[in-house]
């Protein structure tokens, strides 16, 4: 089983953690099974950038993300070219090593 180290954030996982995730899963359900509560407003449907996390070791072993989410990680808070919207990175066979980043743009608005 691949691993994933999460490097610290301050709210979600401050001391870090090494996390086993199964293969063909995605970054986001790996995380939530795990404990670690990355937000999700859309709720994993590809819509918006809360899940967004930047891939520090690994990030060639994922396949290429597509015209939607790349669309959506433009308007990401941090970007960077190894970033991804977790909800659509699948986990392979290969380890990761992932920083989420400190601030979101929750562009998901509530209708009332």
């Amino acid at each position: 089983m691949p691993q994933i180290v999460v490097l610290p954030h301050e709210e979600l996982c401050p001391e870090g953690a090494v996390i086993e995730a199964k293969s063909g899963v995605s970054l986001c359900d790996s995380l939530l099974a795990n404990g670690i509560e990355i937000e999700h407003a859309c709720e994993k449907s590809c819509a918006c950038t809360t899940c967004h996390v930047v891939v520090r070791e690994g990030f060639e072993s994922l396949d290429p993300s597509e015209e939607k989410e790349d669309d959506l990680l433009d308007k990401a808070w941090g970007l960077e070219p190894n970033s991804r919207l977790s909800c659509q990175a699948l986990v392979k066979d290969s380890d990761l090593t992932i920083e989420i980043p400190k601030y979101t743009i929750n562009m998901v608005k509530e209708i009332k």
